[in-house]
């Protein structure tokens, strides 16, 4: 489980689907959540503007990760 550490009160999906290269552009991420199943707190999300908060859990091709 990697922790990833933000400095606001939250993050985006799609930011941290860019700052894990998952993808390399912002464009990406609709594509990439309506192929790929991405879970946030074991909900499945396709929605690239989620906010992530801390102590959220988020798996990306069974890696996971959380929101410090």
């Amino acid at each position: 489980m990697k922790q990833i550490k933000i400095h606001s009160d939250y993050i985006t999906l799609q930011q941290l689907l860019k700052m894990e290269n998952v993808i390399s552009s912002g464009g990406e991420a609709k594509y990439y959540l309506s192929i790929n199943k991405v879970y946030v707190n074991q909900e499945l999300e396709n929605r690239r503007g989620r906010k992530l908060y801390p102590n959220d859990k988020i798996v990306i091709d069974e890696k996971e990760f959380v929101i410090e």
